[in-house]
Formats: structure tokens, C-alpha cells, sequence
């Protein structure tokens, strides 16, 4: 029977896939996500170059196809121009064939001209990297037969598919579908886990997407990202350097007015903002609407669905659900306010005419009214709002 240099026990077949399915997993949060796509941290060249090799040579990826379609999907992101949304393609295309959106979107020139600046151009990667992309495979293929024997053909498929399977599909996918939300971001961005093991860290994706050049993508503190952590030891050993963090939400009590500290730390923090909001206003709504079904005259709305696009900016509602929402708003002054309030507060960063002072006047004028506004929550949220520090 035909065997490879080494033999192992089935478990170290098991360990040994596992292990090198985890450090291109590794290599592709770290140098492809965080380092190259959003500059948000530096790797000494030994590393860097450590894991454009191993993404050769276990994937086959081109970094600078990676990052350009990565930026794309951000700039771009759930519309038609998405290289890859659940919200545009589905979520079982996603999960089947996310493989074959980033292989399509790769061969579109102009989005890697487009996006594609700042990654590696040297002499190797013209000519190895980029040039014969399919030979690491290939590469790997014959290094795990030579290795294990015939085993390593389906240690090679495992590693093959990890990739397309976890980042293509769950990633890209689920990431976009299914979870929960921490920041209140214009996308459908969810985090899949608290937990960032098995993909390293990219489990925390609408962290991510609140705040995308954070080289940390864990934000409370039960979270973990184990990329994080990777980056955190190198650094400690001097081959790597973070240059940005999402930046902490900071209170400061004793403030009774809101000023241009409370303006840049608001805005900074939107998404932290607008997901505290939303929460405030579910209290109200199951509030009000435990008081509206006991009104004889109210019509039969299906309640649960509106409760999502009354916190979400007023474009954004479809025509087809304008009528409904009016109707309820119209028979709830609480919710009226909660929700009327809720378009100013998203406005105030969107007006780029307005000057700082103008807008802090604004922020200052908005947690008057919601002081005064007679809704028990609404006060609450401004009080906390105007600690921002």
C-alpha cells in the first residue's frame, strides 16, 4: 500500500488539516482583511511576506484581486454594484457559489484598477504571486502527497475548500444575514458568533462594518477575536504595529450641555448611537402598542414587521409599507415623537453644509425637545446622549 514520508493516527490527519486550514485563516484576516484592504495595521515584511506565500501556495489568491473586490463590497455594499450580497444574490447563492461571485467579480479589470491600489507589486509577485497563481496549489497538492500518501489528497480538498466555503460563503454570506447587531450600520451586517475562532475573528462582522479600519473587530466584552489576539503578540515582538482601534465610547457625567466634544464623539460613535436609539425605541413601541390593540377602532396591521422600519431612516421604508406606518404613528403621539426625533438625530452627521457650530447649536436644540418631549425613554436617551465625551 502506497504511504507518505510520515504516518500518522487519524486524529493527527485531523490535527495537521485543521492547523493548516487555521493559519490560512490567519493569514487572511490578518494580512489580506485588516493589513491590506483597510491599512489598519502595519506587518513587518518577514510576516507579510510569510503570508502572501502561504496564501500562494493554499489558496492561490491574488492580493491584489482580494482586496480590491473586499473594498469594493464595502463601497458598494447590498447594491447591485455588491460583488457579493446575500440582500442582491440570496443567501443560497452566496453559500453555494461564493467561489464563483469572486471568481467572476476578479476578472472585472475595472474594479481591480479601481480598488486595487497600495497592495504588493514586486518582482515576485509579477512574476510567481500573480503570473502562475495556480502552481501553489498545485504545489500544496504535491507536498501533502509526498507527506502523507494518498490521505493527502483529501487533506488537500479540505484546505482547498476552507477558504471558499468559510469566507466566500459564511462570511460574505450568513455575515449578512443572520446574527446580531452591536452598532446600528447602513447595511445588513450581522455578527454570526461572539466568538471569533474558527474564522479568525471575522465572525464579528457588523463590528467590522461599524467600523472597518479597526485592526480589533471585537467590541464588547464578552467578545473574542483570535485575530486580535495574534496581532496583539506580534506586536508585543515587534512584527507588527496597529495604527487604528474603534475608539471606546467615553461618558463624562458631569456634562449638562452638549458641546463640540459631544458633537465629534456622537458622530464618531453614530452607529453605537443609532443602535442605543433603536433599542430605546422597542421599549416604546411594545409600550404603545400594548395600548393600541386595546383600541376597538384599529385596524388589523401586522405590527411586528413595522417595528423594523420605524427604526430605519424614512427612504428607506417601501412604498408599500408608508400607509401602515403612518396609520400607527398617527394613533401614538409617543411613537410619533420617538420616531420623528429618530430622522433628525440621523440627519445631524449628514449635513455636510452646516458648520460645527451650527451643528452643535442643532444637537443642543434636539435634547431639549426630547428632555421635554414627555416620553420617559426619550428623555433618558438624551440625558446619556449629551455625555458623550
Amino acid at each position: 500500500m502506497l504511504s507518505g514520508l510520515i504516518d500518522l493516527p487519524w486524529w493527527g490527519y485531523v490535527v495537521y488539516a485543521l492547523a493548516m486550514t487555521h493559519v490560512t485563516i490567519a493569514a487572511v484576516t490578518i494580512y489580506l482583511h485588516r493589513h491590506q484592504a483597510h491599512r489598519g495595521l502595519d506587518l513587518h515584511p518577514v510576516v507579510s511576506h510569510f503570508f502572501r506565500f502561504w496564501l500562494w501556495l493554499t489558496t492561490g489568491m491574488v492580493t491584489r484581486e482580494w482586496t480590491a473586490i473586499h473594498r469594493k463590497h464595502h463601497a458598494r455594499c447590498e447594491t447591485i454594484e455588491d460583488p457579493h450580497s446575500p440582500q442582491i444574490f440570496g443567501i443560497r447563492k452566496l453559500l453555494l457559489e461564493g467561489s464563483e461571485l469572486y471568481r467572476a467579480e476578479a476578472k472585472n479589470r475595472e474594479t481591480i484598477e479601481k480598488f486595487g491600489s497600495g497592495t504588493p507589486n514586486d518582482w515576485i509577485e509579477r512574476n510567481l504571486y500573480s503570473r502562475r497563481s495556480v502552481m501553489g496549489p498545485y504545489t500544496m497538492l504535491a507536498i501533502n502527497v509526498v507527506l502523507f500518501g494518498p490521505i493527502g489528497i483529501t487533506i488537500f480538498a479540505v484546505q482547498m475548500l476552507w477558504i471558499p466555503v468559510m469566507a466566500a460563503g459564511v462570511i460574505n454570506g450568513v455575515g449578512h444575514y443572520w446574527g446580531y447587531r452591536n452598532f446600528a450600520a447602513e447595511d445588513a451586517s450581522r455578527n454570526i458568533l461572539p466568538w471569533g475562532i474558527i474564522i479568525g475573528g471575522e465572525e464579528l462582522h457588523n463590528n467590522h462594518h461599524a467600523y472597518p479600519s479597526s485592526a480589533r473587530l471585537s467590541s464588547k466584552w464578552y467578545e473574542f477575536d483570535i485575530g486580535w489576539m495574534y496581532i496583539r503578540l506580534m506586536e508585543m515582538v515587534g512584527l507588527a504595529r496597529v495604527k487604528k482601534v474603534a475608539p471606546a465610547v467615553r461618558l463624562d457625567a458631569t456634562k449638562t450641555v452638549a458641546d463640540v466634544g459631544t458633537l465629534d464623539a456622537v458622530i464618531a460613535h453614530r452607529y453605537d448611537v443609532l443602535s442605543r436609539y433603536g433599542k430605546m425605541l422597542s421599549v416604546t413601541w411594545r409600550q404603545e402598542v400594548t395600548k393600541l390593540k386595546l383600541t376597538p377602532a384599529m385596524p388589523n396591521l401586522d405590527l411586528s414587521s413595522l417595528r423594523h422600519w420605524l427604526q430605519r431612516d424614512a427612504e428607506e421604508v417601501p412604498e408599500t409599507v408608508r400607509p401602515a406606518l403612518t396609520e400607527v404613528l398617527s394613533r401614538s403621539e409617543a411613537l410619533q415623537k420617538t420616531y420623528a426625533m429618530r430622522q433628525e438625530l440621523s440627519a445631524l452627521w449628514a449635513r455636510s453644509t452646516a458648520s460645527k457650530e451650527q451643528l452643535v447649536h442643532q444637537l443642543q436644540d434636539w435634547c431639549a425637545r426630547a428632555e421635554q418631549s414627555g416620553v420617559t425613554q426619550l428623555r433618558e436617551f438624551s440625558m446619556r446622549l449629551r455625555c458623550y465625551a
